[in-house]
């Protein structure tokens, strides 16, 4: 009887050890996110995550991408709202007498962009408290900074 048991504890531990196998290959081996139950009405169940930090249009996605891309390190996020709103998270290499050009850089960037409209730019600091607030108004062709 002894060696019987010991046989059948061997096979079951064998049988489980395969079947754990089996399941972690064949399941991808990876956890992957469930979608969320509500979604903004603006947004495609097809987007991804990334696509929604950076803007609820594909225009202004691809502005926000191409901000954070060619920013070279000053800028560490950034989304567009409503082709109007430009909101960007600065790093902490921006220093605080720098910030104010920056925000006039990209409310002129995104005006090229999205001509014949009012626009706000929004600088946030790096642990994301808004530091200031440029709004570029159209007919006047002039920026104006609210600090926060």
């Amino acid at each position: 009887m002894p060696g019987f048991q010991r046989i059948r504890k061997a096979l079951t531990a064998f049988l489980l050890v395969g079947a754990i196998a089996v399941l972690t290959a064949c399941g991808g081996g990876t956890p992957q996110a469930q979608k969320p139950n509500a979604i903004t009405p603006t947004l495609t169940n097809t987007r991804s995550y990334s696509q929604l930090e950076r803007g609820n249009t594909q225009s202004g996605q691809s502005f926000g991408n191409w901000v954070v891309t060619t920013a070279k390190g000053l800028v560490q996020d950034a989304y567009v709202r409503d082709n109007n709103k430009l909101g960007v998270v600065i790093t902490p290499q921006v220093r605080p007498n720098e910030v104010k050009d920056l925000a006039r850089s990209l409310a002129q960037g995104f005006h090229k962009n999205f001509p014949d409209r009012d626009l706000k730019v929004l600088m946030y600091a790096p642990d994301k408290q808004l530091i200031m607030t440029a709004e570029y108004d159209v007919q006047s062709n002039r920026i104006n900074y609210k600090a926060a």
